[in-house]
C-alpha cells in the first residue's frame, strides 16, 4: 500500500534532509523511523492505526507528500487533523527569514545557519508526550533518556508491524491511570520521575491540563508558570515544553547541559558558560532564542 493522503506546500528555508539528519541522531528513537529520503510514523486516527510516510519528491521539491503505508485510511476530518499535526511537527508555518537575518550576522550562529540551512525545530505537538520526554530527560544523558522512552512506549503504547519492523505510538495518558510507581520504576525510571509521569498523566486524562489551555494563556511565561506548579516540573522542563510543544521561539533553556556544552565548544571556553553569560550571549537573538538553541545543539550531534 502507498496511498496518497495529502500534499503540503513547503515554505522558504525548509530542507527535509536537514530535518532528517537531526531526526536520525539516535538509533534508539522509537516513535518514528527515518532514512535519507523520508520518515515513517505510526498515528492513531479515529481509533485505528495508520502508518504514514512523509517525503519530498525530487520533481516536486516545494511539496511534502504524506502517504499511507499500512493500517486504516482515515476519514477527511482525521486527515485534516493529521495535516495540522505535521505542520506543527515540522514548524512549517513559520517564516524563518527573520531568524536567518539574525543568525547570518552572528559569529556564533553563522556557520550553523549555513550548514543546517532549512532545519526546522522538530516539535512534539502532543503535550503528554512532550512532558514525558522532558521528564525522562531530566539529569540523564541523551542515550539513557531514549532508552527510558523506548521502554515506556513498548510497555504501554500501541504498535503496528510492517515489513519486519515494529512501529510504536506513544502511550496515551489514560493508560497510566491503573499503572503504579513500582511498575514504572521497574523500567528504570526513578521514583520521582515515575511519580511525575503518573501525576501528569492523571491531570491530562482528567482534563485538568491541556495544550489548548496553555496556548490560550496570555503569554508563554504564563504557560511556564502553570507548568511550574506541577510537582517534578522545573525551569528546564517547562522551557523545553515551551520550545518543543508550545512552539515558543523565545524559549531559552539556559540550564540545558547540551546548550552549555555547545557554547563552550564553539567559543573555546575552558568551562561551561553560566546562565547569566548565556542570557548575555542571546541578547542579539531576541525573539529567536529557541531556534538559536536548536541550531547550537547541532554542533554536538
Amino acid at each position: 500500500m502507498n496511498d496518497l493522503l495529502f500534499e503540503l506546500p513547503l515554505p522558504e528555508f525548509f530542507d527535509l534532509g536537514a530535518c532528517l539528519a537531526y531526526m536520525n541522531r539516535s538509533p534508539l528513537e522509537c516513535l518514528f523511523r527515518s532514512d535519507s529520503k523520508g520518515v515513517n510514523r505510526l498515528f492513531i486516527l479515529e481509533g485505528a492505526p495508520a502508518l504514514v510516510r512523509l517525503t519530498v519528491a525530487e520533481d516536486q521539491p516545494l511539496r511534502l507528500t504524506a502517504a499511507l503505508l499500512a493500517g486504516v485510511r482515515p476519514g477527511a476530518e482525521a486527515i485534516a487533523d493529521l495535516a495540522r499535526y505535521i505542520v506543527e511537527w515540522f514548524d512549517l508555518d513559520r517564516d524563518l527569514a527573520p531568524f536567518y537575518r539574525i543568525a547570518d550576522a552572528d559569529p556564533l550562529l553563522r556557520p550553523l545557519a549555513v550548514s543546517e540551512r532549512g532545519l526546522r525545530i522538530i516539535g512534539i505537538p502532543d503535550l503528554f508526550e512532550a512532558l514525558c520526554w522532558a521528564i525522562l530527560g531530566q539529569q540523564v544523558n541523551l542515550a539513557f533518556a531514549y532508552r527510558l522512552k523506548q521502554r515506556l512506549t513498548a510497555e504501554y503504547g500501541e504498535s503496528l508491524e510492517w515489513e519486519g519492523h515494529t512501529y510504536y505510538h506513544f502511550p496515551r495518558p489514560e493508560v497510566f491511570l491503573t499503572v503504579t510507581q513500582e511498575e514504572l520504576c521497574s523500567l528504570q525510571l526513578t521514583r520521582n520521575k515515575a511519580r511525575t509521569v503518573l501525576e501528569v498523566a492523571a491531570l491530562i486524562a482528567g482534563g485538568g491540563l491541556s495544550r489548548e489551555e496553555l496556548l490560550a494563556l496570555p503569554s508563554p511565561e504564563a504557560a511556564e508558570q502553570r507548568l511550574l506548579k506541577l510537582r517534578g516540573i522545573g525551569p528546564w522542563t517547562s522551557q523545553y515544553v515551551r520550545m518543543r510543544c508550545l512552539r515558543d521561539t523565545t524559549a531559552y533553556p539556559v540550564g540545558d547541559v547540551g546548550l552549555q556544552n555547545a557554547v563552550k565548544f564553539l567559543t573555546g571556553m575552558d568551562r561551561k558558560p553560566t546562565p547569566a553569560e548565556l542570557l548575555e550571549l542571546a541578547v542579539p537573538w531576541r525573539g529567536w532564542e529557541a531556534y538559536a538553541t536548536f541550531y547550537l545543539w547541532r554542533a554536538l550531534y
